[in-house]
């Protein structure tokens, strides 16, 4: 193998290594964040916020990465590809580590006030996002489209948990105004999960794309509706989608 072919095959290497180091890193910052919210852990939330600029930091390091690749390689193809769709992923990892800090300062604003039940639903949203995230990143370094076709089939799962706790939650809300406050802010959490597992299905469907050479939306079907007098709506996040 020629001696620029070599150096371009590790950097490609490094690159891979460097994505997935920042998933990790950003998937570790989900389960932290959902632990201190169930645990009422206002110190882990606090390390959680503050792990926002490690994350940041990795994503200027891969972004530079990709760009030296880019400036200096001149690749082609699947190459291409693969460099285009490295840069893509980590803008939506950077949203996701955002996402996880709104649930850690959510933990915050929460970690002094008894919950009116256990939280269960919102760990086990968590908990599927988070391995969706894993096998998104794990497909991009094994280039398995079925894992691929896994995640986003995942993403239907995680929608019906989310439209199932918003009514349950709407209903806590009419039954008990005084509970308005907390449902809001549990509401407001399970709605980050769901844009979380939007974001790793953009990453399951890049990863596509940098296979075969196209870009489709994959087994995303019909969500759930609520009924009528429930779609006023619920406060967005201040992250783009």
């Amino acid at each position: 193998m020629p001696a620029l072919r070599t150096a371009f095959v590790a950097e490609m290497d490094n690159l891979e290594k460097q994505l997935v180091r920042m998933g990790d890193f950003v998937e570790n910052m989900l389960a932290l964040a959902t632990k201190a919210l169930v645990e009422q852990n206002e110190p882990l939330a606090n390390e959680v916020i503050l792990r926002d600029d490690v994350a940041d930091q990795m994503d200027l390091t891969v972004e530079q990465l990709c760009m030296r690749l880019l400036a200096l390689q001149q690749p082609l193809g699947r190459d291409l590809r693969t460099i285009g769709t490295a840069l893509k992923i980590i803008t939506d990892l950077e949203r996701i580590g955002d996402y996880s800090v709104d649930i850690a300062r959510m933990a915050k604003s929460m970690a002094h006030e008894p919950y009116f039940k256990p939280l269960v639903d919102i760990p086990r949203m968590s908990e599927l996002v988070g391995g969706m995230l894993h096998d998104a990143l794990r497909s991009f370094v094994s280039k398995d489209l079925e894992l691929v076709r896994q995640v986003c089939e995942r993403d239907d799962e995680v929608d019906r948990l989310w439209y199932s706790l918003l009514e349950e939650l709407i209903g806590v809300m009419e039954r008990d105004t005084s509970l308005v406050r907390q449902a809001v802010a549990l509401m407001l959490v399970a709605r980050y999960l769901e844009r979380i597992a939007d974001h790793v299905t953009n990453i399951a469907e890049r990863v596509n794309y940098a296979e075969t050479g196209e870009l489709a939306q994959l087994v995303r079907t019909h969500r759930p509706q609520l009924e009528e007098r429930h779609d006023g709506g619920l406060p967005e996040a201040d992250h783009d989608p």
